[in-house]
């Protein structure tokens, strides 16, 4: 069974007429008849009565103008809704952004590219650096904006904005008034960290490990208010991200002495498929990208 014999019985079933079906579907009256007898024998039945001038339908037929009806409904519902992602009207981006980047950068880039294509929808997951690329991996999200890693052979990568790791104190702790500081000397100091999903905090860790000491981590949170509230109250130091703490009423930022930076990027699979709303995205934010650099590099 040809798909055009479907468009062609629904067609002379609906109006009743060979000739009138003809003339609306652009084909010759023959072809048309030519295509309805071999339906019929393909399926060993007669679905129109030619016993009468008029045209009708048998019951067999009348039975498969309801099948076919549907058929070519939702046929024409997947072409449209194809048409639809093709054109970007529609589609959804499964998409990871860890708390610290989604409170602070990402809600820049979710206005900006929601304003360029308002049909296309964003699933985002909160999911630290580390989770959101096991997850990019296992083909569980199309896209994320992470903390890239120095060497994956598995993620493709757009480099976004590169940030410094800021020691933060409370303006009650005794480091406040440094300009700098040696990591060697926070070993005896109170450690508020992401939790372990967080490459944040791995980097952290292997910090203190080439210093020689176990940081005392008193509480691991992955909300960063709750970790800037606490540092605020003095419970215990943190390491944030500068753009995270930048003219902070409550925190004292103070850089490391010898500075820890990190780049922050798009990431997404190699050699997995991108619907072309994945693939709007990367274009929307590589030309974003460029224009934050722009800033950057002449102070705009």
């Amino acid at each position: 069974m040809e798909f055009r014999q479907l468009e062609y019985f629904y067609k002379v079933s609906s109006l009743r007429n060979f000739t009138r079906a003809a003339e609306v579907l652009h084909i010759a009256q023959p072809s048309i008849t030519n295509a309805i007898h071999k339906l019929e024998d393909e399926l060993g039945l007669q679905l129109f009565d030619r016993s009468q001038k008029k045209v009708t339908l048998t019951p067999e037929g009348q039975a498969f103008h309801l099948r076919a009806e549907k058929i070519l409904y939702e046929v024409q519902q997947a072409l449209s809704e194809m048409n639809d992602f093709k054109n970007l009207h529609k589609g959804t981006i499964k998409f990871a952004a860890p708390p610290m980047i989604g409170a602070y950068l990402f809600p820049n880039i979710f206005t900006h590219f929601k304003n360029a294509y308002p049909t296309l929808d964003l699933a985002v997951f909160e999911a630290g650096s580390l989770a959101a690329r096991t997850m990019l991996e296992k083909e569980e999200l199309d896209l994320g904006i992470i903390i890239l890693p120095e060497n994956n052979q598995s993620l493709n990568t757009i480099p976004i904005t590169r940030e410094q790791i800021m020691l933060c104190v409370s303006p009650d702790h005794p480091l406040r008034g440094n300009t700098s500081i040696d990591f060697h000397s926070l070993k005896s100091e109170s450690f508020i960290m992401l939790k372990e999903e967080f490459l944040h905090r791995q980097l952290i860790l292997e910090e203190c490990s080439r210093h020689d000491f176990t940081p005392h981590i008193v509480f691991s949170s992955n909300q960063i208010e709750t970790i800037k509230a606490l540092v605020a109250s003095n419970v215990g130091i943190s390491f944030l991200m500068n753009m995270v703490v930048r003219n902070h009423p409550n925190i004292v930022s103070i850089p490391l002495a010898k500075p820890i930076f990190i780049t922050i990027g798009l990431a997404w699979k190699k050699d997995r498929y991108l619907s072309k709303a994945s693939q709007a995205f990367i274009d929307f934010l590589t030309s974003y990208s460029r224009r934050l650099h722009y800033r950057d590099d002449f102070g705009q």
